[in-house]
């Protein structure tokens, strides 16, 4: 394929087009960056000549599948690489937000028994150009398309997809300083989530932006996370705990702790008072959510009443909790799902 745009540092574009006037490259820095566009022949203050070259080095990848859902609020992208590496980003629109889920890696390596991406085993890290380009086409769909019933720009981004942004946190670190430097996105809209990589934790925290953190815990003791994350098995809870405490002093920005609600695993009421003395703890916020079922799984969300009881004892602990939304299930939104189905069929 040559040289793609997404995947050269915004600093050297300039390098890529010598043959033309300097102004140049600010233009298409604002074209790729700023107001991004599905095609070259898009850029309409660049010659027919330039774009007509630019037209295959945009994106660096090819939608291989869409899919819609939730009556147009949910939208999911299968991205195929040249080298056959999957990544999915999910886009969903809700009355106040509009919030971008994207991938880090092309699977992951971290085998938490309820992930589809993890079932799947690990392909490679995203670079930096293939996790900031999920952002500039989401972008660029919205402005050519907008989204129903919500805003038409984006107001939240998530690493929440494919694998764990943490385990590649130098291209991580560099897709997000782009969003933050170049994209003008603010630090406070980007969501950095961790099943627990206590190492990547401590250097977020070092890190100049206010990122918000948030951390995969799915349980409350030791002994059941390790069967959910193996991860815990080399960083157990406490060291999670201490890092997000850490964390949470040097940006003094909320915690959120994530719960995947997996029916007769981890939705008893032991673990949701377990839980709650974390989020004490930690002044955290926690976000449960039903397992969205994957196919090489036999387990199963746990029943709305199950989830108001373990909510309820969240809260009679003082603890501020949300039901987030079980977002686009007939089209496998969860993180990996769709590339499992894809694979398997």
């Amino acid at each position: 394929m040559g040289w793609v745009l997404y995947l050269i540092e915004p600093e050297l574009l300039e390098t890529l087009l010598s043959n033309e006037p300097s102004y140049r490259a600010g233009q298409l820095h604002e074209w790729l960056y700023r107001h991004p566009v599905q095609a070259a022949e898009h850029m309409t203050n660049l010659p027919k000549v330039l774009r007509d070259d630019l037209a295959d080095r945009l994106w660096p990848f090819e939608v291989e599948v869409v899919q819609s859902a939730d009556g147009g609020a949910t939208r999911k992208w299968l991205f195929r690489t040249p080298d056959g590496a999957a990544i999915e980003a999910v886009l969903m629109g809700y009355p106040r937000r509009t919030t971008l889920c994207i991938s880090s890696q092309a699977g992951c390596a971290l085998g938490c028994t309820f992930c589809a991406t993890g079932q799947f085993g690990f392909e490679r890290h995203l670079e930096a150009g293939e996790i900031v380009a999920q952002v500039a086409f989401a972008r660029a769909h919205l402005e050519a398309h907008g989204m129903k019933n919500s805003p038409d720009r984006l107001t939240n981004i998530v690493f929440m997809g494919m694998g764990e942004p943490l385990a590649n946190y130098v291209r991580v670190r560099e897709s997000i300083r782009r969003m933050i430097d170049h994209m003008d996105i603010s630090a406070r809209a980007i969501t950095v989530s961790t099943v627990g990589v206590v190492p990547g934790m401590r250097r977020l925290a070092a890190e100049p932006w206010p990122v918000n953190l948030a951390v995969s815990l799915h349980a409350a003791d030791d002994e059941l996370r390790s069967k959910l994350v193996p991860l815990n098995r080399r960083y157990p809870l406490a060291d999670v705990e201490a890092a997000a405490a850490a964390y949470f002093e040097a940006k003094h920005r909320r915690v959120s702790l994530e719960w995947t609600m997996i029916d007769g695993v981890n939705d008893s009421d032991d673990q949701a008072t377990k839980l709650a003395a974390i989020a004490y703890r930690l002044h955290a916020h926690v976000n449960l959510i039903a397992l969205n079922p994957t196919p090489l799984t036999p387990d199963l969300p746990s029943p709305p009443d199950r989830i108001e009881a373990f909510q309820a004892v969240l809260r009679r602990h003082g603890i501020n909790t949300t039901l987030r939304d079980t977002r686009g299930r007939d089209i496998d939104a969860a993180c990996g799902q769709l590339r499992v189905r894809k694979s398997a069929g």
